[in-house]
C-alpha cells in the first residue's frame, strides 16, 4: 500500500468577482459576450450592447462572415484591433431564448475554449441576482481541468481569474465559488484512478476535507463493518485487498429544523467481482463511486454555505473485485437491516452496500434519506447519458428532487416503483434476492429492492445516475469529459429547500 501515490486535487485556481465596468474599456485578455437568434437575424444580448456600439453596429455582420448563426453553445472568435481594450472577443450563441442554464452552459463553453489565457471577462446577460450567479458558476465549472496524470506539459492551463460584468453582490460570485469547488472536488475523485483511489484513502481524503469545514467524521474500518453487522460492505469488499469502509460526515445547525440524510454508493473500482463485466465495461468503473463523491461534496458545500439545516452523509466505500475470497453467486448476506439477501449477481452489488447505509442512515431519524448511486445501466437504456432517474416512496419527495435537479441544470426524470415487480426478488432461501430475474424494467427493480431496506414512515428517494455522472463523449457546455459532478448541485438545493421549510 505505501507504494501508491499520495491522492492530489487538481489545482483548482480559478476565482471569479462581480465588476460593473463598461466591458468596452475593461482591462482583460479576452471578452465573452452573448448573441440572440433571431427572425431579423443575429442580435447582441443584454450586456453586449455598447460592445455592438464599439463596432460600429456591424459586429453582428462580422460574426455572420465567418458562419456564426447565434445557435445555444455555438462559439466564434473575432480580433478587436483596438475598438475595445480587450485584444480577443468571444461571442457564444445563447439560441432563440435563454434561461439560467442557458447561461451557465454558454458561459462554460466559452470559458473552456480560452484555455491558456489569463484573464477573461464575461457580457453575458447578468442584470438579475439569478443570471449573475449563473454566468460566474457555468464560467467556474467551464474552467475545470484534470492535469495530475499529464507529464508532457501540452495542456494548456484553465483560465485563473474571471469577470462577470454585473451589478449585483459580489456575494453571489462567492456562492457560485463554493458550489464550483464542491463539484471540481467530485469531479478529481470520479477522474482518480483506482490504483490511487481505493476505500482506505477515501476516507482518509472524507476525513481532512470533512475537518477543514467543520464537519464531524466517523470511520469504521473492515473489522468494525463485520462486528457491527454490515454485511453488504463486507461482502462486496471481501474479494479486494483493499477492504471496505463506511464514512460517516456530519453537519449541524442551531437553527436548524429539518435533518437530512444522504447515502451515496461509493465503488472505487467495480469489475464485477465473480460475475465479471466484458472489458468494454469496466475502463471506466473507476467512476462507479460518483455516488459517494456527489455526497462529500453536497456536505463540504452545506457546511460553507452554513445552510440552517442538519444534514448527515454515509459514503459506502468498496472495491469489487474477484478472487479467492470474492462473494459468490447463491451466497447469502445478512444485512445491517437484519434482513437476509440472496447473492444471485455480484455485479449487482451497488444495491448491497446502499442497503447497509440506508439502514444505518434511518438510525438518525432524518425527515428525508436519499441515496445516490451510479447503480444500473438500465438507467442509460432507459434515460439516456444526461438523466438520471429519481425514484421514491414519497410522491412529492420524488417532484422535490427533480424540481432541485431541475433548478441545478442536472437532468431528472421521476420514475414509478411498480409493486408488481417486486415479486421477481423473491428468493427461495433468504428474505430477498439483489437481482430480478427479468431483464426488462432494471432501473426500477433495483429501487424496489433498496426500498426493502427503508424503515415504514421514513421519506426516502432513490437517485440512479449511471449516464450522467461519467461522460464518455466530447466535452459541452461547462460539462468536461471524464468526471462531470452530477448530482453533487441537486443534493445542495435539496438542503436549502429543506432550509427554508
Amino acid at each position: 500500500m505505501s507504494t501508491q501515490k499520495p491522492w492530489i486535487a487538481s489545482v483548482y485556481v480559478t476565482t471569479v468577482r462581480l465588476n460593473s465596468a463598461d466591458p468596452v474599456s475593461l482591462d482583460t485578455d479576452a471578452l465573452i459576450v452573448g448573441f440572440t437568434k433571431s427572425e431579423e437575424g443575429l442580435r447582441p444580448a443584454p450586456g453586449a450592447e455598447s460592445l455592438d456600439a464599439a463596432f460600429g453596429g456591424k459586429l453582428a455582420a462580422s460574426l455572420g462572415a465567418v458562419a456564426f448563426s447565434g445557435k445555444a453553445g455555438e462559439l466564434a472568435k473575432l480580433p478587436t484591433f483596438g475598438a475595445i481594450a480587450a485584444p480577443l472577443l468571444v461571442a457564444v450563441g445563447l439560441g432563440d431564448s435563454y434561461d439560467a442554464e442557458g447561461l451557465r452552459r454558454a458561459a462554460g463553453a466559452a470559458v473552456r475554449s480560452l484555455a491558456g489565457t489569463s484573464r477573461a471577462a464575461l457580457a453575458l446577460p447578468a442584470g438579475s441576482p439569478e443570471e449573475a450567479e449563473a454566468v460566474a458558476l457555468g464560467g467556474l465549472l467551464g474552467a475545470y481541468s484534470f492535469s495530475r496524470y499529464r507529464t508532457n506539459g501540452e495542456q494548456k492551463p484553465p483560465v485563473a481569474e474571471l469577470t462577470v460584468l454585473s451589478g449585483q453582490p459580489e456575494a453571489l460570485a462567492e456562492r457560485a465559488g463554493v458550489l464550483a469547488e464542491s463539484v471540481a472536488l467530485v469531479r478529481d475523485l470520479v477522474n482518480t484512478p483506482p490504483s490511487d483511489l481505493w476505500p482506505a484513502k477515501f476516507a482518509e481524503i472524507a476525513e481532512e476535507a470533512g475537518d477543514k469545514v467543520g464537519l464531524s467524521v466517523e470511520v469504521l474500518d473492515e473489522k468494525e463493518l463485520k462486528d457491527g453487522g454490515y454485511g453488504g460492505l463486507i461482502g462486496v469488499g471481501q474479494g479486494s485487498a483493499n477492504p471496505p469502509r463506511l464514512v460517516r460526515l456530519s453537519y449541524s445547525h442551531p437553527e436548524a429544523g429539518k435533518t437530512l440524510a444522504f447515502v451515496g454508493k461509493g465503488i472505487t473500482f467495480d469489475s464485477g467481482g465473480l460475475s465479471l463485466k466484458p472489458s468494454n465495461a469496466m475502463d471506466w468503473m473507476k467512476s462507479d463511486m460518483g455516488g459517494a463523491g456527489a455526497v462529500l461534496g453536497a456536505l463540504i458545500g452545506i457546511a460553507r454555505l452554513g445552510l440552517p439545516v442538519n444534514a448527515v452523509g454515509y459514503l459506502c466505500l468498496a472495491e469489487n473485485l474477484p478472487s479467492g475470497t470474492a462473494q459468490r453467486p447463491s451466497d447469502v448476506i445478512h444485512s445491517y437491516s437484519g434482513k437476509t439477501v440472496e447473492v444471485l449477481d455480484t455485479d449487482a452489488e451497488g444495491r448491497l452496500v446502499l442497503m447497509d447505509g440506508i439502514a444505518r442512515a434511518a438510525e438518525d431519524n432524518p425527515d428525508v434519506i436519499v441515496d445516490v448511486a451510479t447503480l444500473t445501466g438500465a438507467q442509460i437504456v432507459s434515460l439516456g447519458w444526461r438523466i438520471s432517474g429519481v425514484m421514491a416512496n414519497d410522491d412529492a419527495l420524488r417532484e422535490l428532487v427533480v424540481e432541485a435537479a431541475g433548478a441545478a441544470g442536472e437532468g431528472a426524470w421521476g420514475m414509478p416503483l411498480p409493486e408488481e415487480l417486486r415479486k421477481g426478488l423473491d428468493s427461495p432461501i433468504a428474505d430477498i434476492a439483489n437481482l430480478h430475474p427479468e431483464r426488462w424494467g432494471g432501473m426500477l427493480a433495483a429501487g424496489i429492492f433498496l426500498k426493502e431496506f427503508v424503515p415504514e414512515g421514513v421519506r426516502w428517494a432513490h437517485i440512479d445516475m449511471a449516464g450522467p455522472a461519467f461522460n464518455k463523449g466530447e466535452p459541452y457546455g461547462y460539462t468536461p469529459k471524464g468526471g462531470t459532478g452530477a448530482v453533487t448541485r441537486t443534493l445542495i438545493g435539496l438542503a436549502e429547500r429543506h432550509a427554508s421549510i
